[in-house]
């Protein structure tokens, strides 16, 4: 046999096997796929923010209706949102703010000197919140953490107390592995190390039925720690046990120039007496 019907043999052998590899290939391709389509992402660490989970796990209602009571417009806002116009939220009525300062024992938002100070210079209250990531460290140890990177709090009149944001942990189980005797533990450590630093009870963000499953619905904090409730619908629902009212409510995430909007239960006198403590 001559070498060039030797090659030409082994060409049309190469040819005959491609469609052949090319379909091996795609069956052994496809459990990959579909086990990667079947995990879902998970964010990257730090990039949580007040109320990240109560669309996906409460859904979204109407606004909230027109009771006449006296409430006073506010906004929160994290990393995300980057420089924030203040001036345009004032000018439509936005009264208070807060800015996520901080999340677990790793994270400090890189935007917060220009949200944290940019809203008190055009005349809000304003506060910070931590992103509470029960899983990896200690209460007490998050809550100092929080008060050493921009969540301590000065009798100015325009500095609202720290905020723990306890929600869903968009980094995995929703209640962060503990029972809710063990949350509730750790919750408190947080607020007893806040106050012993700051001397104010911190302010609990939470959603109601995340506060029912993951503490058992407590009622440990409701005589003593300003309640700011996340639902967005109507009208608030019910709360989270021991807490017999709501001092701020986060009733939507798709407001006008920032996403997230809250009312505060009161005037703007009620804001003011709460930065005063």
């Amino acid at each position: 046999m001559s070498v060039h019907t030797i090659r030409s043999s082994r060409r049309s052998r190469f040819r005959a096997a491609g469609p052949l590899l090319a379909a091996l290939s795609l069956l052994l391709a496809l459990p990959v796929a579909a086990q990667a389509a079947d995990t879902p992402s998970v964010p990257e660490r730090g990039s949580a923010y007040l109320g990240m989970g109560v669309a996906a796990h409460d859904g979204v209602g109407g606004l909230p209706r027109d009771t006449r009571a006296a409430q006073t417009e506010g906004v929160d806002v994290a990393s995300y949102q980057g420089n924030v116009n203040w001036s345009a939220l004032w000018n439509s009525g936005v009264k208070w703010a807060y800015s996520k300062a901080t999340e677990g024992t790793y994270y400090t938002n890189p935007s917060f000197a220009q949200q944290y100070n940019g809203s008190y210079n055009v005349g809000m209250i304003r506060g910070a919140y931590h992103f509470a990531t029960p899983d990896t460290t200690s209460g007490a140890a998050q809550a100092n953490y929080f008060v050493d990177h921009g969540g301590g709090w000065s009798k100015d009149g325009k500095t609202l107390p720290g905020v723990l944001d306890i929600e869903w942990n968009p980094y995995g189980a929703q209640c962060y592995g503990k029972s809710a005797s063990a949350m509730v533990s750790w919750i408190r450590d947080f607020a007893n190390t806040y106050k012993s630093r700051t001397g104010r009870d911190v302010v609990i963000y939470t959603a109601t039925s995340w506060w029912q499953s993951c503490t058992g619905n407590s009622a440990a904090f409701g005589s003593t720690n300003p309640l700011w409730v996340a639902r967005y619908a109507s009208s608030v629902g019910a709360l989270p046990a021991g807490w017999g009212f709501y001092t701020m409510w986060q009733y939507t995430s798709t407001g006008p120039t920032v996403g997230d909007h809250n009312k505060f239960n009161g005037a703007l006198d009620r804001v003011q007496a709460l930065a005063n403590g």
